[in-house]
């Protein structure tokens, strides 16, 4: 059986870049070489000269270990599909809404998905519409507080939200696949190194306590999961994606943002998810192909 030639492209000129390299290393790592010709393949953080390395390397598949602008909004996916190169995840227009959280907010309002409600005063999280990573983002207790955050959100995106602060816990659910997507078991986070899982929480060694599976009913599981598969499903997610929630009075689930490229380092939620589901890294890599190849 003929080896698939991958390309794995990592780096990428957002404020994400660092994570970006750490992920695509695990998964040049962890990749089942036994069946995949594997190469890596750096963005730089200016130029586009890697595109015609690219085109060189003529791959089969490339997977996309990209994170934030420039990587999971669209303008790679786009590219690729123009060259008519497969890849790993979602779409142009998943990644797209993904990405741009106002206009996600809309397409859950229009579905009758409970989200945070936007609000003009503290408490309240002021963060980028189109950074991820939590990069921009802060909790505002106070309206003396106020500005600054918006001063900070605005380095990142001309368009920021400002959202209610919702008591309660936070959880993330991974969901796989393609036409029939499954659910992987939800993980509860506790942030260590600040007041939200912000990106010191996320990246930094013992920042959080991540609990799998969270310790929510039977039932409040399945509610989370069903709720995670419909955002998948109507942003038309492919391959893996992740869907974020506070569980408002640790009782109703509201629906934060859908991740279409979510982290693949060792400290990522992803591949927790996946191996509470008795699914190891390498395997789960093997799904991510295989359903980019479908």
């Amino acid at each position: 059986m003929k080896k698939l030639n991958v390309i794995v492209l990592m780096g990428g000129k957002s404020s994400e870049r660092e994570i970006s390299l750490l992920s695509g290393s695990e998964v040049l790592s962890n990749i089942n070489k036994g069946r995949y010709i594997v190469k890596p393949l750096e963005i730089p953080k200016k130029g586009n000269e890697w595109i015609n390395k690219l085109i060189d390397l003529n791959p089969d598949l490339v997977f996309i270990a990209l994170h934030g602008t420039n990587g999971e909004d669209g303008s790679i996916q786009g590219m690729l599909d123009t060259l008519g190169i497969p890849y790993t995840g979602s779409g142009v227009l998943s990644s797209a809404l993904g990405m741009d959280k106002i206009l996600f907010k809309k397409i859950m309002r229009l579905e009758n998905i409970s989200i945070p409600k936007d609000v003009k005063s503290a408490p309240c999280f002021i963060k980028p519409n189109n950074e991820g990573s939590s990069v921009g983002a802060s909790l505002v207790l106070a309206d003396n507080k106020f500005n600054s955050a918006i001063r900070l959100a605005k380095k990142y995106s001309n368009d920021i939200l400002i959202e209610e602060y919702l008591n309660g816990i936070e959880l993330t659910c991974a969901v796989i696949g393609n036409e029939n997507p499954t659910a992987l078991p939800i993980i509860e986070i506790l942030p260590k190194k600040g007041d939200f899982f912000n990106y010191k929480s996320k990246y930094t060694q013992n920042g959080s306590d991540e609990i799998v599976p969270a310790r929510i009913s039977k039932l409040l599981t399945k509610e989370v999961q069903d709720l995670a598969i419909k955002v998948y499903t109507i942003t038309r997610c492919r391959g893996f994606a992740r869907v974020d929630f506070i569980l408002k009075e640790n009782k109703y689930p509201v629906v934060l943002e859908v991740n279409t490229i979510p982290g693949l380092t060792k400290m990522s939620l992803l591949p927790k998810a996946a191996k509470a589901a008795n699914i190891s890294y390498t395997d789960l890599l093997d799904k991510i192909i295989n359903y980019a190849i479908e």
